[in-house]
């Protein structure tokens, strides 16, 4: 019987190092840089973090992939500024008196490591074994009678053993009297099937957020959904993290003029992601790659809508699987002049031949988010990994203080009220969340 355990963090002093990010051409996706230095502290109290930058760093202790390789991730640590953290950082939170408990599924117990220590809490103590035969046991090594349970896990590639995974979390969760479940999913494996396209098929996302539900979940956190639409498909409360603030933070921070880019969605059906991510960088210009689909996971590429001759070119999609969507379209805006082209999306599948397609030059730098494990063999050269942790970890505190999500989405407004600013920041290549930061102040 093969067994997995998944510890807590340590309750020792962790330091970590920061410094400015790393040219996208080096040959390595991540540098270690000059220290500064950080303290949080598990001895009872949440303790409020500061940072200066959106930085590469080295943690305390490396996270293992299943291949047993450490993979160091790129921390994005500005993704609220000051004057948008909780009020709740102030407050003291202890093991002993809390009612909220986070457990970790095993398909990325990096996330679930990093939104822990954000919110200055241990991960819960939970058995998970694989039976020889493939079934999945889950057992809670500590009681949750009365307390507010988050259980993270993203359906990731397997995902339907994660899937399953996932459910049998929720009814050891229902089963030990836990006064609420919150299904914490940074990647809803499932939301592409929310619709026919055909006839005599089937809506899959619709199907799984029933299973959710009947095994006793009483809220769902996700990020960056397919379609909005699929909230709709739950009977119960779904809260919709964007981490498009995530991503944005980063790009600010090039020295590149607002007016040399320009947001490409590539297809029509992200348009609507792409305008509004468009909004955020200056009211950057949009263009539109029109593409013809014939199966599943297979795309033409058509023509161009929009002008990219000499400008920098940024993709923005939700999801890159085989990547050959995306690819094509970098292809074409090199062939219509574009100067750089940039990739950014929320979840990256990776499917094969995702990596060999994404690191054939065609892009300057690939930007993504941890909400999917990266496994090492899949790094290259161009790829760089923002994390959605303090965005999560603070969300989750939101829901369990009865909060309002909202405030995370007043950054947003600041910046589309103050578009002028946010030029003034990519001459200046400063930071623009900590711009508006010190404006505000």
């Amino acid at each position: 019987m093969a067994s997995l355990t998944l510890p807590s963090p340590t309750q020792s002093s962790a330091f970590l190092s920061t410094s400015s990010t790393a040219s996208s051409s080096s040959s390595s996706s991540y540098s270690c840089s000059s220290l500064g230095r950080r303290t949080l502290s598990f001895n009872g109290s949440r303790s409020r973090i500061h940072v200066a930058n959106s930085v590469r760093c080295d943690l305390s202790e490396p996270l293992n992939l299943t291949n047993g390789k450490p993979n160091i991730p790129i921390l994005n640590e500005r993704t609220l500024p000051k004057f948008l953290e909780s009020a709740r950082m102030e407050k003291t939170v202890t093991r002993s008196n809390t009612r909220i408990r986070l457990f970790s599924g095993t398909a990325n117990p990096g996330l679930s490591r990093e939104i822990a220590w954000y919110m200055g809490l241990e991960l819960g103590k939970i058995n998970i074994k694989r039976f020889a035969d493939g079934e999945i046991y889950v057992q809670l090594q500590e009681s949750v009678r009365g307390c507010d349970v988050y259980l993270v896990q993203p359906t990731c590639p397997p995902a339907n053993e994660n899937l399953m995974e996932l459910l049998i979390m929720i009814d050891a969760c229902r089963r030990a009297s836990a006064k609420t479940i919150t299904a914490v999913i940074p990647y809803f494996g499932y939301a592409r099937a929310d619709r026919k396209t055909q006839g005599r098929e089937s809506i899959a996302a619709k199907l799984i957020a029933n299973l959710i539900t009947e095994a006793g979940a009483n809220r769902v956190l996700a990020c960056d959904l397919h379609s909005g639409q699929s909230m709709g498909y739950f009977d119960i409360p779904v809260d919709h993290v964007y981490c498009q603030p995530v991503i944005l933070d980063y790009l600010a921070s090039k020295t590149v003029s607002s007016n040399d880019l320009v947001v490409v969605s590539p297809d029509v059906g992200g348009v609507a992601r792409a305008r509004a991510f468009a909004k955020k960088l200056s009211d950057a210009p949009l263009a539109i790659v029109d593409k013809r689909r014939h199966g599943h996971n297979v795309a033409e590429v058509m023509n161009l809508i929009g002008d990219v001759k000499g400008k920098v070119a940024v993709m923005v999609d939700d999801i890159i699987d085989t990547a050959g969507t995306i690819a094509k379209g970098a292809a074409l805006l090199h062939q219509e002049g574009a100067r750089e082209v940039y990739a950014c999306c929320t979840h990256a599948v990776f499917s094969p031949p995702a990596i060999e397609r994404l690191s054939s030059g065609l892009f300057q730098e690939v930007i993504i988010t941890n909400t999917l494990p990266v496994a090492e063999k899949n790094y290259f050269p161009q790829l760089t990994v923002l994390s959605v942790a303090n965005l999560m970890g603070e969300t989750i505190w939101r829901v369990h203080d009865d909060c309002s999500s909202q405030g995370l989405k007043f950054i947003d407004d600041v910046v589309e009220s103050c578009s002028h600013l946010v030029e003034l920041c990519f001459m200046a290549g400063s930071d623009f969340v900590n711009f508006i930061a010190e404006f505000r102040t």
